[in-house]
């Protein structure tokens, strides 16, 4: 699963593919529409890839957070990112035990699994893919 040409764009709902860089930023499409869009410089562009969930011991890339999701729901959409609170920092426990609740706050979570079902939607997430990078690995230091 690479992350790291998919964008969230502050202000914009929902997510993006970076299609191509232009001079003032960036030629993106929405994933929920398919229509194409600039994203300019000065636009709060972050790639899924840079991005990672605090947790009580070390942050968690937002990557490994989506492959336990995936394993939880055996690759189907998560909990209804409308769900009340609660039930979101429940649900958050079970996928990070050690979250820190003090810095990841409900609105976070939402995004999380509204990004999750967006690229779930898609069919961007794929642990195969990660399990061959693995293995692959594995190979090449038995060489």
């Amino acid at each position: 699963m690479d992350l790291s040409k998919i964008l969230s764009i502050s202000g914009k709902p929902g997510l993006f593919k970076l299609v191509s860089q232009t001079k003032t930023g960036a030629l993106v499409e929405s994933l929920i529409d398919g229509k194409r869009n600039q994203a300019f410089a000065k636009d709060k562009i972050s790639s899924l890839e840079d991005i990672s969930i605090f947790t009580t011991d070390e942050d968690v890339p937002l990557s490994k957070v989506f492959q336990e999701i995936f394993k939880k729901e055996d690759g189907k959409e998560c909990i209804n990112p409308k769900s009340d609170n609660k039930q979101l920092i429940s649900y958050m426990k079970e996928i990070l035990p050690n979250v820190d609740q003090d810095r990841v706050y409900s609105s976070d979570m939402k995004k999380l699994f509204t990004w999750y079902n967006i690229l779930i939607a898609k069919e961007l997430i794929d642990l195969n893919e990660k399990e061959a990078e693995v293995k692959e690995a594995d190979v090449a230091t038995q060489e």
